[in-house]
Parts: C-alpha cells; structure tokens; sequence
C-alpha cells in the first residue's frame, strides 16, 4: 500500500532482542471507550505494620524472625521456587516427554523498614541502596559455580501476584539460563558478530536522535518505550555505556541508575494517581564463567494498567493463541508518559 501509514494502520513490529513479532492496531485506539472506568482506589499504609511479614522485628511466614533492620535487608526465600539440594536426573522419552532437574537460589530483598513506600516514593540515595544490594547478590550469587544466570526482580501491585505489599523485589538465581535471557542472548551475539557492536548501544543511538520514545535521561541511563513494545506502557530502563552487569557500573553510574528508576516509576505512578503497578527485571549477562561482551545491561518494566488505575489489559484471545497486540503505539503511549511531571502526584 503506497500510503501506507504506521500511525494508522495495522502493522506488525519485531522485537530484535527475542525475534518476536506484535501486532499493532493503532485505528482501535481512535474507537470511543465503553468499559469499565473506576475511580483511583487510595492506598494509605502505616509505616510498620505488625501483620506484616517482612517489616522489622516480624516473625515470617516460614517462622523466621526478622531482625530491627533499617533500610535493605536481605533473606533466602522460605518458600523458594528452586532449591539447591534438587538431585541431578530427569526424564527422557524420546523427544515427547523430556525433563530436567534444575537447581538454584531465592532471594528477598525488603527495600525499605518502611512499609508505607515503594520505589517512586524513596528517595535516590536509598534507591541507591537497594541497587547496591543488587550489585552484592549479584556477585555472591553469580559466583557461586552451581549458578549460571542471576534474575533480579519486582513485582508490585495486587494485580501481579504480589502477595505484600512492604516494598520489596527477588532474585531467583538458576543453574540454566531461563528463556527470556536466552532468547536474547543469541539475538544480541548474533547482532555483535554481524556489527561489531551491542544490539542496545546501536538501537539507543537510534531512539537518541529520534527522540520520539524517549521519556527521560541522565548522564548515564536513558528510559524509553520500546518500538516493539507489547504492554500498554511497557518501558526499559537501558544503560548509555555498553556494561555486561551491574558489576561493571561505577559508583556515579549506579547512583545515575538509582535516579532512573525513580524517575521513571513516579511517571508511572502520576499516570493514573495510582501506586502503579507492574513487573520489572534486570536483563544482563549469565553468571557462568564465559566472555559476553554483546550483553548490555537493561531493565525492563512491565505494566498492565490500560485506562486508569483498575482497569488492566489482558492477554487474552488472539493474543494467547496467536500474536500479542496493541492499540495505542508506543510513541502515543511514550508522549503521555512523558509529558507527566516529575514530581510524585502526592507531593503535587
């Protein structure tokens, strides 16, 4: 189609860290809304809360009691998804039935004794902190040679399976690589060889002199809607030198990154008046011993909330059968985000 428009019509975007393709539908978002609007629920916590299992002094769910921390404290998961004592086999039926045994480690981190905040409410040099943590776990995790891939993440909201809300992330680590980080490792090695360059450094460039996605910066990390964004307000926090891991990031860049987190997330939440609620997980170099010099470090940030602060998009129909979909692009979605303040709205 000669005029053809990628503001207007259909069109299908590649997603080059995983060779994943979406669906756009950009006419959809122009339809009027006829569902569900519901007013921001207000979420006022106190500042310790005595059911709380992972606030200061509490005695957890697996019967540990926590110690009177202030600020990052750290603790194996009680009810961890991998254990390091799995015995090594699995199953094998020909090419039908297959299994392997995994192994690993899991972690919380409880961001703050304060159990009333969350990461856009912190201030940087305590979000400096929770970095820091991450930076430690990395290395002693990472080092640890029954681990070969260390994830970092959080899960905030009700709406993403986050059983507490007391500001806190995980990091499960694993004797393979899971398969996120897998797909991108071969599709950033596959781009290094081919330029000589990481895949993130050569499309932040790019996004960097088009500025269209763009939705804030510092001197060091950049926080943009990705091009083939798939969730209404999906984002990545990228880092502007090509690191492979948060090892490699000096003492101002982690302070830069601390800022990029908060930046980001107050946007979020300013949205919709709403402690905003996503998924999000550093992307980064796997832990076995080997050169990657194509990995370049980045978060990704995945939200749900579609139209204010309860009504969420599901994956749900075409999407699960065939090909994930969206309406509104992600340059629409990186303007509104964008064009927020930067100052949280209760402090408005």
């Amino acid at each position: 189609m000669s005029n053809f428009n990628i503001e207007d019509h259909p069109h299908k975007r590649l997603n080059p860290l995983t060779n994943d393709w979406i669906l756009v539908s950009p006419h959809r978002s122009k339809r009027p809304w006829q569902g569900q609007v519901e007013k921001t629920i207000i979420d006022e916590r106190p500042k310790y809360d005595p059911s709380c299992y992972l606030c200061a002094g509490n005695e957890r769910a697996g019967g540990h009691k926590n110690p009177d921390y202030k600020g990052t404290f750290v603790f194996t998961n009680d009810f961890s998804a991998l254990l390091t004592n799995t015995p090594e086999g699995g199953m094998d039926e020909g090419s039908l039935f297959q299994a392997k045994s995994e192994s690993g480690i899991c972690k919380v981190i409880c961001f703050s004794e304060n159990h009333s905040l969350t990461i856009p409410e912190m201030e940087v040099e305590d979000i400096r902190k929770v970095i820091d943590v991450w930076c430690e776990q990395f290395e002693e995790l990472g080092g640890n040679e029954l681990i070969n891939y260390v994830q970092i993440f959080e899960n905030k909201g009700a709406i993403m399976g986050c059983s507490n809300p007391h500001p806190h992330g995980q990091i499960w680590s694993s004797s393979s690589v899971p398969v996120e980080p897998a797909k991108e490792s071969v599709s950033q090695k596959a781009y290094f060889e081919k330029n000589g360059a990481t895949l993130l450094g050569d499309y932040l460039k790019a996004e960097l002199d088009k500025k269209e996605r763009l939705l804030a910066q510092n001197e060091h990390f950049v926080a943009l809607v990705p091009y083939w964004a798939v969730w209404p307000f999906e984002t990545m926090i990228i880092s502007k030198r090509p690191v492979q891991n948060v090892l490699q990031l000096t003492e101002e860049e982690k302070t830069a990154f601390a800022d990029m987190y908060k930046q980001l997330t107050v946007k979020y939440d300013n949205l919709f008046e709403t402690s905003f609620a996503y998924s999000a997980g550093l992307h980064q170099a796997p832990t076995d011993g080997k050169d990657y010099p194509e990995w370049h470090l980045h978060m990704h940030f995945y939200p749900p909330l579609l139209r204010s602060a309860t009504v969420k998009k599901f994956m749900v129909g075409y999407e699960m059968l065939a090909t994930p979909q969206r309406d509104i692009t992600a340059e629409q979605a990186a303007k509104r985000l964008r064009d927020l303040s930067d100052i949280h709205y209760k402090k408005q």
